[in-house]
């Protein structure tokens, strides 16, 4: 994965809260399913479960509706934080293939393009994408370290702490090290952010089993990161520059195999020594591979619908 040196980058989205004494105590532990958003990557589940309870008896437990019936809510309030200017030095694609921190700007601002592109009208930017380290408030609540990255649909912001993988995702679950692992969970998490605008999230009526719609959302995120990876090198700065130089094959084998490192079935082997699939709520290795394949392949909303399908 490389960056075009000409490209300029936009981190008006990007923002960091800075460290927090509160989060990790004695090593973090694996992002299980579940707390907050659902946990672990892709972590929304349980908010929209709340959010259908909610609308069933009547109560708007999220606050408000976005457009394409999406959960909406009152965006961002960044008076929770003070941003420590983590990006204030990320100018240029250059800047982007020298430091992780400038990378993940480029990144953001390419998926802005390409879904700025893919939905037209439909399209409303995300709020922001905010790092931290060891605890943040949010409008879902407060967050820990533990919960690894999640996308709050309140806010309408995804929340990452970059330490996340290396000392998870790496060193605890065993997945890939490398430039555009992060890449596509960030992709994975604005795709999130797609699902709702478009309303996706409302579908939710299942929460778990390997069919449920809780599943179903979370590969629909992996087979929209599919999409805008297959786009990725097209999409452009605000200038018409492009964004990306290049993305290689080795880059999408680093996506699918982070994609496996965070199936269910992996994690429950890792966390319990056995698989139970009627627990799932994120989809196993082979799903979660198997629909970022999908968008990859085939690019489009249409293929990418996980609740059309007979089965996922």
């Amino acid at each position: 994965m490389r960056f075009n040196p000409k490209a300029r980058l936009d981190t008006s989205r990007t923002r960091d809260a800075g460290r927090s004494s509160a989060g990790r105590s004695g090593g973090s532990r694996l992002p299980i399913p579940g707390g907050i958003g659902g946990g672990g990557i892709g972590g929304v589940v349980l908010l929209v479960i709340l959010f259908v309870i909610g609308r069933a008896v009547g109560i708007d437990i999220l606050g408000g509706g976005g457009s394409g019936g999406g959960l909406g809510g009152g965006g961002l309030d960044s008076s929770r934080f003070t941003d420590t200017g983590r990006y204030s030095s990320c100018k240029t694609g250059e800047d982007a293939n020298n430091s992780a921190d400038c990378a993940r700007v480029a990144v953001e601002n390419s998926l802005f393009d390409y879904w700025t592109d893919e939905l037209g009208g439909r399209f409303e930017p995300e709020e922001g994408l905010v790092t931290f380290t060891g605890s943040v408030d949010t409008g879902c609540g407060a967050a820990s370290s533990d919960v690894g990255p999640f996308y709050c649909p309140p806010d309408r912001t995804i929340y990452l702490d970059s330490g996340f993988f290396d000392q998870v995702l790496e060193d605890q679950l065993g997945g890939p090290d490398g430039g555009f692992v992060e890449a596509y969970v960030l992709a994975h998490e604005y795709g999130h952010h797609i699902q709702n605008l478009l309303g996706a999230m409302g579908q939710v009526r299942t929460q778990q089993g390997p069919q449920s719609d809780a599943v179903r959302l979370e590969l629909q995120a992996d087979c929209y990161a599919g999409m805008w990876t297959k786009a990725a090198t097209s999409t452009e700065d605000a200038s018409g520059e492009v964004l990306f130089s290049s993305l290689t094959q080795q880059d999408i084998d680093l996506a699918l195999e982070a994609a496996a490192s965070v199936g269910d079935d992996r994690i429950q082997q890792k966390t319990q020594g056995q698989v139970t699939e009627e627990s799932w709520t994120h989809g196993s290795a082979e799903q979660r591979q198997t629909w970022f394949e999908t968008g990859f392949e085939q690019g489009s909303l249409e293929a990418c619908d996980t609740f059309a399908a007979s089965r996922v």
